[in-house]
């Protein structure tokens, strides 16, 4: 008996076997008969042909076939249909044909089952993949949304909380000037001191106005002469109280290049170098140093703010520079600018890291890990290039453009107002 003929000896006894053990329900079982009817066409050509070709195309629609509950379920059932059609062709070939004519057909089978096997297999993962992309996909979409909502909310809250301020501030400031007309120190004490809790609250605020400013690439930059060395004085005469009241020594090194005049936005230079070095001191426990140091690279830039505080932790030293990010627990939250370990609304590097990259530079942490005990400390690289010139190349570009479309515009005009005439002697 040939192979293609046991086939046919089987095919009864094997289409209501597998069809009764893998199909549930009459409704189920009609549609599946008829995919069973069409794979073992597809066998008897393969087997007679010798080529696999001939199952691929109903390999492929079983392998696509994953509904999403499969899918988000982990469930491989086409597979699982391979491996019981293989057991299955093998109890009926048995009970069926004798052994010669049994053990021909399965030789023949066989491999036909192993390899649409392995494409059943290969299929099914890339239905799984492609499916698994898709839910990256909007899952990132929603997180890029979320972001963008609170982003939105910072601005819309910040500017919504600026109008009340700017009003209470006023007010106050009046107050403050007709108590002290009339000598009332201690009311002018209190009016000083809700004066000073508003300017905190402007900080804040003015701090969520920069993190907008950034998120939405808004941020502006007035690029002018800025000498390093007058940045570190500034900084030096800034943080003197804060350092003093600390008992901490506050170090700034001469270095080659804190000489240098560059061209850079100098209020918000100084603005990165403030919120690094005051990071600095509030992670420093009273009697540290703080050292401010620098070198001169080609092309650019570097200062350090070293201090022996108490470290960060390899998994920590990228968070820092992300929006809201905070070291610590939340709930032993306490405010506070230059108190030790005391907490902020997390804006404070993420901002430096923004005014850095919008100047064209870089800003990074080098720490051996957070200890207490062991003061391992940090430093802080803020490394920026060396303009020689206010603009950009891009800007100079296209202004040198723009001056170009100017001054053939006004050619134009020129020939508008004065027409050529046809008198050659003119």
């Amino acid at each position: 008996m040939t192979i293609q003929d046991s086939l046919q000896q089987i095919r009864i006894q094997w289409m209501e076997r597998v069809s009764r053990e893998l199909a549930r329900g009459e409704g189920v079982r009609v549609g599946f008969v008829e995919q069973l009817e069409r794979f073992y066409d597809l066998l008897e050509q393969t087997v007679v042909t010798g080529d696999t070709a001939w199952l691929d195309p109903i390999l492929y629609d079983w392998g696509h076939s994953p509904t999403e509950t499969n899918l988000e379920q982990g469930e491989y059932d086409v597979s699982f249909i391979i491996n019981r059609i293989t057991a299955l062709t093998i109890e009926v070939t048995r009970d069926t044909l004798n052994d010669k004519d049994g053990l021909e057909l399965l030789a023949a089978v066989i491999p036909i089952f192993t390899h649409s096997l392995s494409v059943v297999v290969r299929y099914e993962m890339e239905t799984r993949v492609a499916h698994i992309s898709s839910e990256l996909n909007e899952t990132q979409e929603k997180l890029q949304e979320l972001d963008r909502n609170k982003s939105n909310f910072i601005s819309v809250a910040a500017h919504e909380l600026k109008t009340p301020l700017t009003l209470i501030e006023g007010y106050t400031t009046m107050m403050v000037d007709m108590v002290e007309q009339s000598d009332q120190l201690q009311i002018n004490s209190l009016l000083k001191g809700v004066n000073t809790g508003i300017l905190r609250l402007r900080q804040i605020i003015d701090d969520m106005i920069d993190v907008s400013l950034i998120d939405n690439n808004l941020l502006t930059l007035n690029f002018q002469p800025v000498w390093i060395s007058h940045l570190l004085n500034l900084l030096s005469n800034e943080l003197k109280k804060a350092v003093a009241s600390r008992k901490q020594t506050l170090v700034i090194n001469q270095f080659e290049g804190s000489d240098l005049m560059i061209y850079g936005d100098s209020e918000r230079l100084y603005q990165a170098l403030n919120n690094v070095a005051a990071n600095a001191i509030k992670y420093t426990p009273d009697g540290g140093t703080i050292t401010i140091n620098g070198r001169l690279l080609p092309g650019f830039i570097e200062i350090t703010v070293t201090d022996t505080g108490i470290g960060i932790s390899l998994k920590h030293q990228a968070t820092i520079f992300e929006k809201f990010g905070q070291l610590g627990r939340t709930d032993l939250h306490s405010s506070g600018k230059t108190k030790f370990k005391g907490g902020g609304a997390g804006l404070g590097l993420p901002i430096t890291r923004g005014i850095i990259e919008a100047h064209g530079g870089t800003i990074w942490v080098e720490s051996e890990g957070y200890d207490e005990v062991k003061l391992k400390g940090s430093t802080f690289h803020i490394l920026f290039p060396t303009r020689t010139e206010a603009t950009d190349p891009l800007i100079t570009k296209f202004f040198g453009h723009f001056e170009q479309q100017k001054q053939k515009l006004e050619t134009e005009n020129s020939g508008k107002e004065n027409p050529p005439t046809n008198n050659p002697s003119a």
